[in-house]
């Protein structure tokens, strides 16, 4: 038998590899085009947003963030009292929501038995999944009733004559507000919380918290110095998953914050949001101006919740630039 009849056939191999370069060809571009079709699709709700709201923009200029006034007879727009009953909410319902979440994934992942790990875990999943309209539909029927018969006027009572307190829980109990919209809003973001967070705790390696027991650190110490150091991008990434919830949530805060374009220190007091505001006056919307001014609140909502994920991603870049030195 000869060297050539010995020889392996290239032709078909060649073809074969031909075919599989053109196969990662395609699928490379597939995949560059779904990245750079992210960036159009973004650059493109920022023009529509801008274009639609350039009336009210040459209008009002920067005087409409600071300018609390929202009357559609007269077309005087301000955006002051939207944003500011965003802010507060939000705030709010962080301030509750995180600890409470964090709390939860502890104890699933550290200290709960194993009999109840997995039917809490369950039940956290699905609240969820549960629709923001449930949630209003429930806050406007059950729970603003509940504060407002037996929760709002003991607080009122407690706190009056008591500086600063006193104002923040100023005002007859109208069960609907602000602070009711903000804890809503709290039961709402803390199921993303607590899952994440405790898929993130999950992840730590057990090698990690057992070197740290071995060298005799109490449990706090494994979850303050190990757990929460090795999971703090995760947990981050949980909270400002829950935070963009919390300020573009519409429906559930529509139903209980009371709609008022006012501005008051007290949570008691009715208030409303950019995207409550939205909600309620887009369809009904009369005159050019109006739905200008309306599209600018969104404009507004676009860039705050950018610029808190931009916030975000610095504060993980820099914690971890100290980590590493």
């Amino acid at each position: 038998m000869s060297v050539a009849d010995e020889a392996p056939p290239t032709a078909p191999m060649n073809a074969v590899s031909r075919r599989f370069a053109r196969i990662d060809s395609s699928f490379h571009n597939i995949t560059r085009f779904a990245a750079f079709a992210v960036f159009g699709v973004l650059i493109g709700v920022i023009a529509s947003l801008y274009l639609g709201a350039l009336p009210s923009i040459d209008k009002f200029g920067l005087a409409f963030l600071w300018t609390n006034a929202w009357n559609p007879v007269t077309e005087k727009f301000g955006a002051l009292a939207q944003i500011y009953g965003t802010f507060v909410s939000s705030a709010l319902a962080m301030l509750l929501a995180v600890p409470i979440g964090i709390g939860i994934a502890i104890f699933l992942t550290e200290l709960s038995p194993w009999f109840i790990k997995r039917p809490v875990g369950i039940a956290i999943e699905l609240l969820a999944g549960i629709p923001s309209i449930i949630y209003g539909m429930w806050g406007l029927f059950i729970f603003a009733p509940v504060l407002q018969t037996m929760v709002q006027p003991y607080i009122i009572d407690t706190f009056a004559g008591v500086p600063i307190l006193q104002d923040l829980f100023a005002g007859p109990p109208f069960g609907i507000g602000m602070g009711t919209a903000g804890v809503i809003l709290a039961i709402m973001i803390l199921p993303f919380i607590a899952s994440i967070t405790r898929d993130v705790f999950d992840g730590v390696p057990p090698v990690l918290k057992e070197a740290a027991y071995g060298l005799g650190c109490t449990r706090w110490e494994v979850l303050w110095n190990v757990v929460l150091p090795y999971a703090r991008v995760g947990v981050t990434g949980g909270i400002m998953l829950a935070l963009g919830r919390a300020l573009g949530e519409t429906m559930a805060v529509t139903f209980i914050i009371g709609n008022s374009h006012k501005i008051s220190p007290s949570l008691f007091a009715p208030g409303t949001t950019i995207s409550a505001t939205i909600a309620n006056e887009f369809a009904e919307a009369v005159g050019d101006m109006h739905v200008s001014a309306l599209i600018e609140l969104g404009l507004i909502l676009f860039a705050i919740t950018f610029v808190v994920l931009l916030t975000a991603r610095y504060m993980l870049y820099r914690a971890e630039q100290r980590s590493g030195r």
